[in-house]
């Protein structure tokens, strides 16, 4: 029977892990984000884990060891819950492959498309619970910046993107 482990790794060495545990016989799953940002002022695509410090290791028991895991170049540890291994179900493992772009195998964070520059949007957030503004722009990949119209002046406010939709949609 196999298990999935999740492995932490070193700082910003998810790949070289990857490689390492995949070079002496192991199965190995890091997921990887295509992530927009700036570089030198030009807006650019970088490949990124998804998970940052962390990937999926399988390994077949009873045949296969974690200890050559452990000392693997690039590997902090693997995690632990007390004196138990973290167990990943396959579930999850598949999940997310089911996700990744069939060509590429990488995964692409998907904004809410209907929010586009000037478009009417509703808060869903206290303390402008029901308020409107104009939706200005992304701020991330989690955040919006949001144009309201409070006490004759306008202001940006920065919210998360699930406190936010088109007027009409709430």
């Amino acid at each position: 029977m196999s298990r999935w482990y999740l492995v932490h790794t070193k700082p910003s060495r998810e790949e070289t892990a990857h490689l390492n545990i995949c070079r002496q016989g192991y199965e190995s799953y890091l997921p990887r984000l295509v992530r927009a940002g700036r570089f030198k002022g030009r807006l650019v695509e970088r490949v990124v884990a998804l998970f940052p410090r962390y990937l999926f290791v399988r390994l077949e028991e009873g045949s296969q060891s974690l200890a050559p895991v452990r000392s693997s170049v690039g590997v902090s540890d693997v995690v632990r819950f007390g004196a138990d291994y973290a167990v990943v179900p396959a579930k999850v493992i598949h999940d997310l492959r089911a996700r990744e772009e069939p060509a590429s195998g990488l995964h692409r964070l998907v904004g809410n498309e209907r929010l586009v520059r000037g478009a009417l949007v509703r808060l869903s957030t206290r303390p402008f619970d029901g308020l409107e503004g104009v939706f200005e722009r992304h701020d991330g990949a989690m955040r919006v910046i949001v144009l309201l119209s409070l006490l004759g002046q306008e202001a940006r406010v920065c919210l998360p993107i699930q406190f936010v939709a088109p007027a009409g949609a709430l």
